[in-house]
Parts: structure tokens; sequence; C-alpha cells
């Protein structure tokens, strides 16, 4: 079935998501307005492509999850939570943290990939969601500065995962075991991670299928969190 292109209305629909190929391609085309993003990320879709090529939209199956009172602390992670010197903080350096996942990094073979997904296209869509409430940050802080963090978007009560970044060991991790542990104090059960990976399974992510993540988010999304104040609580 070939793929379907969208046109930049924004009325423009989003093929079911049956029709997305088998590595989770569903459509290419349209825009990154506001009103679309919000309408993929509601429907199980999100954006991911490089810098000049056409928009790409994925609903890949099986989807990874993290349930947030799932996280996997281990022993050795435990033990630099208790003792860390970082500074965690929400939503104070949105584009600063988007700004450090874009950046080259290392692979786990030591090679240098670029984060060319998280162009000053991207940035500036989900920048704009930032600027309306509904994209968020966490960031941690050594020395005044920003050495790791996450970034992804919230509606209602699903965190839709992004990127991630760390220049000190275990700076990432330790920004997700605290919005886990703030997601859980504001009632939300997951976060989508979208693809699998290594790292993130190793912290209690697993995949489930495409309808049953598509079941979750038609359950939690529509849950109001309009009294949030997206902000860390005291006691993290």
């Amino acid at each position: 079935m070939p793929i379907s292109w969208l046109t930049e209305f924004l009325n423009s629909p989003f093929p079911p998501l049956d029709q997305a190929l088998d590595n989770g391609l569903l459509a290419m085309g349209g825009d990154l307005s506001s009103q679309r993003l919000l309408n993929a990320y509601r429907n199980g879709i999100f954006p991911w492509f490089n810098e000049h090529d056409p928009i790409l939209w994925w609903a890949p199956d099986p989807r990874m999850v993290l349930f947030t009172d799932q996280i996997k602390i281990s022993k050795s992670l435990k033990k630099t939570l208790k003792n860390t010197d970082l500074l965690i903080t929400m939503d104070h350096a949105f584009s600063e943290v988007m700004a450090a996942c874009s950046a080259p990094r290392k692979n786990a073979h030591g090679d240098t990939e670029s984060g060319s997904w998280i162009h000053p296209e991207m940035i500036e869509a989900y920048t704009d969601l930032h600027q309306q409430g509904i994209a968020h940050s966490v960031e941690c802080w050594k020395n005044g500065e920003l050495v790791g963090g996450l970034y992804g978007i919230a509606i209602g009560h699903v965190f839709f995962g992004e990127s991630m970044f760390s220049t000190v060991r275990d700076s990432s991790k330790i920004a997700l075991v605290t919005l886990c542990r703030q997601l859980q104090r504001w009632g939300f059960p997951l976060i989508d991670c979208q693809i699998y990976s290594e790292h993130l399974a190793s912290m209690g992510s697993i995949e489930i299928e495409r309808k049953q993540f598509i079941s979750y988010l038609n359950e939690f999304c529509p849950i109001t969190n309009d009294n949030i104040s997206w902000q860390l609580a005291d006691n993290q």
C-alpha cells in the first residue's frame, strides 16, 4: 500500500494506523503546526525526519512505553540519586534542552552521531508548544551548567517523551526518574517512549501492541491537567 501524502491544510486527516508500513511509517508531508502535532500525538502518531527531508509520520507497532510506577532504579543509580549534587528543575530551560538533545553524541560503538532529526524546524514547532504550556522539559544542572535533561509533550495524563541528553554520567537517568516521580504525584500513569532502546528497557520500559497503546491514549488523554503547575515538588 503506498504511503499517504498529507496536504498542508490543517484538516488533512491522517490515514488509519493499520495502513502503516512494517517499520511504522504511516504518512508523509503536512506541516508541524500545533494543531497537527496535537492531533498526531493524541492518535498515537509522531513526526521523525531529517532536516531538508519531507516530514515523516510514524505509528510503530509495537510501541515502547514506560509506566511511571514501574521505573527500574539500579542499586548504583539509587546511590547516585541519594548523593547527587545536581540541581533538578522543570521548564527552566526548554530551548536549551532541545538544543543539547540535537548536538552530536557518541553511540554505543563510540561513533559520533548527529541528532539531525532535532533540527530548527522541529525546535521551532516544539518551542511553540512549550510556550502554550504543552511541551515540557526537565533539566539537570551542575555548578550552574546544564548537564542533562529531557523534553516531551503532555496531553491529558500521558507524557510523550521525545529525547534526552547527558554530559555528566547518569544525569539523563536522574531526569527520567525525577519526571516519573513527579508524574506519579499528578496521576500520570504512562510515558510514551516511541521505539525500543536498550537504555530505556534497562529502566523499565516495555513494548506493547499498538492497539493497546491507543486504548491507553483514549483512556488517559481526555483527563484534564489544567490545574497542574509544571514545577517539581519540594520533596524531590
